[in-house]
């Protein structure tokens, strides 16, 4: 502009530039009316984000993942994607720490969150969002992959806010639609046993819960429970050695020692139904499950709206996945003999 300034008069300059002004304006006009409305719409939502965050800003995110596992591996990841598309790159950073399914762990971890005064703690798993409770009660806490928040936090009063600096997603799938399904495929079974970890309160919570439903049909059930990863073959083998069926819920434990878990289960021929799909893929038949990559990117959503838009934290109620999915391993349960009901999604092997 500064040279046709020194070539052509004022007036003429400003002709001009009333002209290309003009042109970059229907040009941009045309873009918005491309073949991929969501994508311009994305891009347009993503440009906005970025504006509003000043040039030389950068903040910074600790994440305290309980366990390395499929599912909490999503839901980091999908945290993660959406934070980077709102923000930009170059305006947030991560601090990703893995407690290797040790509690005391982290706590160090969120201890040193603290310490290093981060903008934001993402808590994936209850653990995680025990220990960074209690490390502070300012910082910003949003958790994923939690089944139960009023269980996690010891809550008698929950209604859907934490009212304290804690909110985010739970992985909640529909317990009575889970028993729903076991009786489904298993109408004639008799005893149902209930295999999850002692340790883990939410874990608890679910198996109380689904019994109450199963029992409804008429099932006995029984829990049994190991408190680590060290029974989880002898309490295994007794389970199976007592049940027609059984049903082992969200459990990061259980996740853990899938493998270990199917190699008794499969040989004894005894199905299981799983509550999420990474234990279903390691020992199960069946699930009704959601998506954690989809509540990891809410938890991106929630974190954007907290940092940059200024929201309370303590007004924001947990969100849930709407639409959990019937999915099957179609290998495993041809190999004991289980008919799967129409309407079930086939599990791809990876």
């Amino acid at each position: 502009m500064k040279k046709v300034c020194k070539l052509t008069s004022a007036l003429l300059a400003g002709i001009m530039a009333l002209g290309i002004s003009a042109g970059c304006s229907n040009s941009n006009s045309g873009s918005n009316n491309s073949s991929k409305p969501s994508e311009s719409k994305a891009s347009t939502t993503e440009s906005t984000a970025n504006s509003a965050i000043p040039d030389d800003k950068v903040y910074n995110i600790g994440i305290c993942q309980l366990t390395q596992h499929v599912a909490l591996d999503a839901a980091t990841q999908g945290f993660k994607d959406k934070l980077t598309e709102l923000m930009g790159e170059e305006h947030v950073k991560f601090d990703y720490q893995n407690a290797q399914n040790d509690s005391p762990t982290c706590a160090t971890i969120c201890n040193q969150f603290v310490a290093s005064n981060v903008d934001l703690i993402m808590a994936n798993a209850t653990a995680s969002l025990q220990a960074a409770a209690t490390a502070t009660p300012d910082i910003p806490i949003l958790a994923t992959s939690i089944t139960d928040y009023a269980t996690a936090l010891d809550l008698s009063d929950f209604s859907g806010t934490t009212g304290m600096n804690i909110s985010g997603t739970s992985d909640l799938a529909p317990l009575s639609e889970q028993a729903d399904m076991l009786h489904e495929i298993f109408p004639d079974a008799k005893n149902v046993g209930i295999l999850y970890c002692s340790a883990e309160p939410n874990s608890k919570f679910q198996a109380t819960t689904v019994t109450e439903s199963l029992k409804k049909y008429g099932y006995n059930v029984k829990e049994y429970t190991f408190s680590d990863s060290n029974d989880v073959a002898s309490v295994t083998t007794t389970a199976c050695n007592e049940s027609d069926v059984i049903y082992i819920p969200t459990d990061n434990t259980a996740a853990q020692n899938a493998e270990v878990i199917n190699n008794i289960a499969e040989p004894a021929k005894k199905p299981i139904i799983a509550g999420e799909e990474g234990i279903c893929k390691g020992c199960g038949i069946a699930t009704l499950s959601i998506s954690y990559y989809d509540i990891g990117v809410k938890t991106g959503e929630m974190a954007y709206d907290i940092l940059v838009n200024g929201k309370d934290i303590k007004t924001m109620p947990v969100e849930y996945s709407p639409s959990p999915v019937k999915e099957y391993m179609a290998d495993r349960a041809k190999a004991l003999g289980v008919k799967i009901p129409d309407g079930y999604t086939e599990i791809k092997a990876e």
